[in-house]
């Protein structure tokens, strides 16, 4: 099984970005989606994840401006994030919890994707 982030890049604050995160390979089942990100000298913190039965649980940083969706069947997740702010601007990473063939429950991450918030 393997992630693919995107969507990162500059952006000046107030502006928006969509992160998309990938997955291939024999993927039997999806629980658990979710974002984090890691900012410059800081440790790694959840943004936001969301359940297979679509619900979802954001950091009180991102509440009301980041909003998080999963399709299953696509094996797809995205981040919108709105009202960017200089704070936001870290290293995106996704991560899904997958029941792969011949594999247990497992978490795989994808690789980040850089959001920079700057004027």
């Amino acid at each position: 099984v393997q992630l693919q982030a995107s969507g990162g890049g500059l952006v000046h604050p107030g502006g928006s970005l969509r992160l998309s995160c990938a997955a291939s390979g024999s993927i039997r089942s999806i629980n658990l989606m979710g974002w984090y990100r890691q900012a410059p000298g800081k440790q790694r913190e959840l943004v936001a994840t969301i359940g297979s039965g679509g619900n979802t649980n954001y950091a009180d940083s991102v509440k009301g401006r980041f909003t998080i969706s999963g399709d299953n069947g696509k094996k797809m997740q995205y981040l919108q994030m709105n009202s960017l702010e200089p704070e936001d601007t870290a290293i995106y990473y996704c991560n899904m919890y997958v029941t792969a063939d011949g594999l247990g429950l497992r978490v795989y991450w994808g690789q980040g994707t850089l959001v920079t918030v700057s004027s």
